[in-house]
């Protein structure tokens, strides 16, 4: 239960977190026609015909003349590239960009494991399903836990491990992004498609 804080006259942070999350999230704005601070710009048209450098005010009247806004594109240079286009229109894509980007980096680890006395069949199961996870563009870590003395006999876990890798490739084309490795409770390996 919250306790009440007495009134202090000044605001924490901690007090207020959905404010602060607010401010976070807000979105970085796109500098448009009168928001653009330099006083020249590299200006190119809506067809991708480069005017050069030339006065902020000159080409705001001509994106005026157009029927569009004048948008700044990037400020890495100086001066800054603008161009004239329909800012609306900008935006989505810039919008349908990210979300593009978004969707493709979103790779996960998906674990396998393997046990130390594990069936041929029981294997082939798990390399087709490994195999499934590589298709989707996953990478796949694979798990062999040891218990007591399996500790002992770490040359056959590493046999096994070798013979699911060597079955997997021969499926698909592999890339072994971090070896064969001893970890306090097994072995581990983490593998990629090509």
């Amino acid at each position: 239960m919250l306790s009440r804080i007495p009134w202090t006259g000044v605001q924490s942070p901690h007090l207020h977190p959905v404010k602060i999350k607010q401010q976070t999230l807000k979105k970085k704005r796109i500098p448009i026609n009168e928001r653009i601070r330099a006083k020249e710009v590299r200006l190119v048209s809506e067809s991708g015909e480069h005017f050069g450098v030339v006065p902020l005010k000159e080409a705001l009247e001509k994106a005026k003349e157009k029927g569009f806004d004048l948008v700044q594109i990037t400020d890495t240079v100086t001066p800054p590239v603008c161009k004239i286009i329909d800012y609306g229109k900008y935006a989505y894509e810039e919008n349908k960009k990210k979300k593009k980007q978004q969707k493709t980096s979103k790779t996960q680890v998906k674990s396998i494991r393997l046990g130390f006395s594990i069936s041929t069949h029981d294997m082939e199961v798990r390399v087709k399903s490994a195999e499934k996870f590589l298709a989707e563009g996953n990478s796949v870590r694979v798990v062999l836990p040891l218990k007591g003395r399996q500790k002992a006999l770490q040359e056959v876990a590493r046999e096994k491990m070798g013979s699911f890798l060597e079955m997997l490739g021969q499926k698909t084309e592999l890339k072994v992004e971090k070896e064969i490795s001893r970890e306090p409770r097994g072995l581990t390996v983490t593998v990629t498609k090509k």
